[in-house]
């Protein structure tokens, strides 16, 4: 308690600043009020009549506490987080619970201390959990190792919030020692831990709960939201790029359960937030499928802040920090203004402050794969085999396992338009060691060329697909030089591309900058893949995460996620 703050809220004396004529959301009575907001310090001391130094007119507007992002990882918006918070603040994302795994695969312990840097002193609040499972399996071979021992240090950070989203299920469920030392790590500390439980069985759902993973951001549909409810969990609604389940499970959602459901982005692209928006997408999709204005308001405010145990945020009042969102438009989440604990940081829809970060501890990244031939992207085969092929389901990062008969006459597999199939390859890119995966795709649209990308979940290796070698091999070699990035190329030339040259995620460009590179990818893909029903770019990189079902790729080969186990590609 702050003996300032106390004698504004007693009207001893005024309050730096008050905010009135404003239709305040109150989330606690799921109720609009119209009274004034007393804030001092960049805390609200007091809801009604106030006098204050600064009196600011909200004229009419409605007023909701700051947007949440239950769980995001920053680097696939592909900018720092200074950019990030330039793209999100408009949309009145004022919060995000943040799991730095991707460059933490890339980078270690040096990758975490890299996002908390690099987030420091910015006016989007950034907190952070602990990735714990890097690499993703134990069966994969990334840039990183980290055990409790290295996550420990960064406990006692003050936007240090808990663990991140355990993955690796088999881990959890054999107890292996350095699962359990992570899990017994954050009850040490008393923080919580994400889930990710992705097609688990009853049984290994009550183990998770056992074993105090409080929340799970990867239902696909409203019985697998039931199930973890029930259980006592805590459910993030996703909406990325790629995996958009939110119009799915919606029609789960009512007043009886409303409270333990919230919203999150987890992978989306910063075109895509530019487009579309980020939580404020979340709140007008919910608002419009019929769930109650406030209700929806809800789920992206109190209702992370009480599962995060963020008990300062999440509402508008006394004793709550000042991240207040404006609209004009209660259901249309027409966000006007954001203001975070002393000032207006975004009016009439325009960032009015600029956002700096000087963190120089930025992550360079060398693609080293060692001597790679064009041949060794060849699948040899005869006709008649079987191949076990990874079907993309649009719009998702689960796949489906696909056992189809190749009758071509070749001696090696051929990509085929009429089929939709195409050739994946990923390839170790830490290591020199010319360790690649090879497999099939169907449903991945191509109809030439071949794009390549070093943002491949969650180890981040090379990944390419493409509909013939000699366009996937330049697609490799244009990675190398770029030292990360993304790239399309068609007809034995490079159409488009863009440097990461951070961990081979993230640029270190201006967003407006980045969005301009984006949307030239986006662009010239279209001459390759004019069906573009999905993104193809983030789908491909989910191709490579062995723990979500049901058949992914690694630089190992083809793993059936189902039977935790590698296949073969081709099979008599």
């Amino acid at each position: 308690m702050n003996l300032h703050e106390m004698k504004a809220s007693t009207k001893a004396e005024k309050a730096d600043f008050l905010i009135k004529n404003g239709k305040i959301l109150n989330v606690f009575t799921k109720e609009i009020i119209e009274e004034s907001i007393a804030i001092t310090n960049g805390v609200i001391v007091g809801i009604g009549d106030y006098e204050a130094q600064m009196e600011i007119d909200a004229k009419g507007k409605y007023i909701s506490p700051g947007f949440i992002d239950s769980h995001v990882h920053i680097e696939s918006s592909m900018v720092l987080p200074c950019e990030y918070a330039k793209t999100v603040l408009p949309h009145g994302v004022t919060t995000v619970i943040t799991d730095p795994h991707e460059i933490a695969n890339v980078a270690g312990a040096d990758g975490i201390k890299l996002m908390l840097d690099a987030s420091e002193d910015i006016p989007l609040d950034v907190r952070i959990m602990l990735p714990s499972c890097v690499p993703a399996t134990s069966l994969e071979r990334g840039g990183a190792v980290l055990y409790a021992e290295h996550l420990e240090p960064f406990m006692d950070h003050p936007r240090v919030l808990g663990l991140a989203e355990v993955m690796d299920y088999p881990a959890v469920m054999t107890m292996e020692k350095q699962m359990i030392d992570k899990l017994q790590l954050a009850h040490s500390y008393q923080k919580p831990i994400d889930g990710h439980l992705a097609g688990l069985t009853k049984t290994e759902i009550n183990a998770y709960a056992y074993a105090g993973i409080s929340t799970d951001h990867e239902c696909t549909n409203v019985q697998e939201v039931l199930d973890r409810l029930k259980a006592g969990l805590y459910v993030a609604f996703r909406e990325g790029s790629a995996a958009r389940n939110l119009r799915d499970l919606l029609p789960i959602v009512n007043e009886r359960n409303a409270h333990r459901i919230m919203y999150c982005t987890d992978d989306k692209h910063l075109d895509d937030i530019m487009k579309e928006g980020s939580i404020d997408y979340c709140i007008r999709m919910a608002i419009a499928h019929g769930i109650h204005p406030v209700t929806a308001y809800s789920m992206a405010t109190l209702n992370p802040a009480q599962c995060y145990g963020l008990k300062q945020k999440g509402a508008i009042a006394p004793g709550y920090e000042a991240y207040l969102v404006f609209l004009s438009d209660l259901e249309n989440v027409d966000v006007t203004d954001v203001w975070c604990k002393n000032a207006f940081i975004v009016k009439q829809k325009q960032m009015i402050k600029s956002i700096n970060n000087q963190s120089s501890n930025l992550i360079d990244c060398t693609v080293n794969i060692g001597d790679i031939k064009i041949e060794d992207l060849e699948i040899s085969t005869i006709s008649n085999k079987f191949a076990n092929i990874i079907e993309i389901i649009p719009n998702s990062i689960v796949t489906k396992h696909k056992v189809e008969q190749l009758t071509s006459d070749h001696h090696y597999f051929i990509p085929s338009v009429s089929d939709n199939l195409c050739k994946i390859a990923v390839i170790d890119r830490y290591n020199s060691g010319k360790e690649i995966g090879l497999g099939i795709v169907k449903g991945l649209n191509l109809i030439d060329g071949a794009i390549a990308t070093t943002i491949a979940h969650d180890s981040h290796q090379l990944i390419v697909a493409g509909m013939n070698d000699e366009d996937m091999y330049l697609a490799i070699k244009t990675i190398e030089e770029m030292n990360g990035g993304i790239v399309v190329v068609s007809s034995g030339k490079v159409i488009a591309k863009l440097s990461l040259p951070i961990g081979g995620l993230m640029s270190n460009q201006h967003a407006e900058d980045v969005e301009f590179g984006l949307n030239l990818i986006e662009n010239s893909l279209l001459q390759i893949r004019p069906d573009n029903t999905f993104n193809a770019f983030l789908t491909l990189s989910f191709l490579a995460l062995p723990v979500i079902p049901s058949i992914k790729i690694t630089t190992k080969g083809l793993f059936n996620v189902n039977e935790f186990k590698f296949i073969p590609v081709l099979f008599n």
